[in-house]
């Protein structure tokens, strides 16, 4: 009686491992499905980052350094082929510690005044991001100089239409490219003028605190390479 017992409780364990196994294999299927791989060319749009130094033009005041995220992206895998890179204008953020440092900036700026400059630029009067959420860099080209860059990595020229307030302008700037923990890393820069894309630069106290026309946007992107 003992034995049969036994193999009763054996079989049914066993049935019972086995469907929970189907049912564990089938969650992971599941999960797979809904959280693909990056393909070749994705822009892993949580470590990638975009920073821009704004520089004073008043007697009064400090240089800023901005942090932005981007939303989406798509870079190129072929010569012929052409990049798209979305900025989220509602992620950027003023004067935070990763920033300051990525810029070479010294200091820290307290909570109050950040919240004050964030304040100033998201709105109406610079961003104004409720209205323009998202700027844009698309038919972005990639050409090699032949020659590397001062962190001896291989040299790039990039080119693009860059979208900002709803007003393009071509773009080129220098960029240096390295294949890192499995990844792309990509890093250049480029200047605008704000009065380019119909922003008129931060001004108060008749010009005493205010910011320069000129903005130093740099790009720091992770991208999924090809096999």
């Amino acid at each position: 009686m003992v034995a049969m017992h036994y193999e009763k409780e054996k079989r049914s364990f066993g049935l019972c491992f086995a469907f929970c196994m189907v049912l564990s294999l089938h969650a992971c299927a599941q999960t797979s499905t809904e959280s693909p791989a990056f393909q070749p060319g994705d822009v892993n749009t949580e470590f990638s980052r975009v920073f821009i130094f704004v520089d004073k033009s008043g007697v009064v005041g400090h240089p800023h350094a901005i942090e932005g995220k981007l939303s989406s992206g798509r870079w190129f895998q072929r010569s012929d082929a052409k990049g798209t890179l979305i900025f989220d204008m509602t992620s950027f953020d003023a004067d935070g510690p990763q920033a300051r440092k990525y810029l070479g900036l010294e200091g820290e700026t307290d909570a109050a005044t950040r919240t004050k400059v964030n304040e100033n630029m998201r709105g109406e009067e610079v961003l104004w991001v409720k209205k323009f959420p998202e700027a844009k860099l698309e038919s972005v080209s990639l050409r090699s100089t032949g020659r590397t860059s001062k962190r001896k990595l291989p040299e790039f020229v990039m080119a693009g239409e860059f979208t900002l307030h709803e007003s393009t302008r071509p773009i080129e700037f220098v960029c240096d490219m390295e294949l890192k923990d499995g990844w792309q890393h990509i890093r250049g820069a480029f200047k605008i003028l704000q009065s380019d894309y119909g922003i008129k630069p931060y001004s108060k106290m008749m010009g005493a605190v205010g910011v320069k026309d000129e903005l130093i946007i740099l790009g720091d992107l992770w991208v999924a390479p090809s096999p």
